[in-house]
């Protein structure tokens, strides 16, 4: 295997590349990348609009049996070993972090993920979303280091 200038070998690059290809192309084309459409599905009270549910139930039917197989593995394809977080209990940053996030995620309608999806449509709502995520995040690292 050729690795690339990093040290992470080629194969992987290429894994990499392709998902995010077809994350992109996924989100694009359920129109997740549409912040109307995130509104809608979460306006409950007015006209609701339930594609999310399909895009989750899409993207379900695809993790959940990836996973059952992925435990029946003893290595991964292309690592060594398998990188399972160890920490599983509910903790104030992580409920903060959640709350933060639901927030940010219902008044913009927008996900970070589909935003940097979004930035192709040159969209200066979807700019300055993106701009202050950015921002948030260098705020944690200078302000909430880990």
């Amino acid at each position: 295997m050729e690795s690339t200038d990093k040290g992470l070998p080629f194969s992987n690059l290429l894994v990499i590349i392709t998902s995010g290809i077809l994350f992109g192309l996924g989100l694009s084309v359920s129109e997740m990348v549409n912040p109307a459409r995130v509104l809608g599905f979460l306006n409950i009270l007015g006209p609701w609009d339930p594609t999310l549910i399909f895009v989750m139930a899409g993207a379900l039917t695809v993790a959940v049996p990836g996973f059952q197989y992925a435990r029946l593995m003893h290595k991964p394809f292309l690592a060594v070993s398998f990188s399972i977080p160890g920490k599983k209990d509910l903790d104030k940053k992580l409920i903060l972090g959640a709350v933060i996030f639901g927030i940010g995620w219902g008044l913009a309608g927008i996900c970070p993920g589909p935003s940097l999806v979004a930035l192709n449509s040159l969209d200066m709502k979807v700019v300055w979303f993106v701009l202050a995520m950015l921002a948030g995040i260098v705020a944690h690292d200078k302000f909430l280091p880990s």
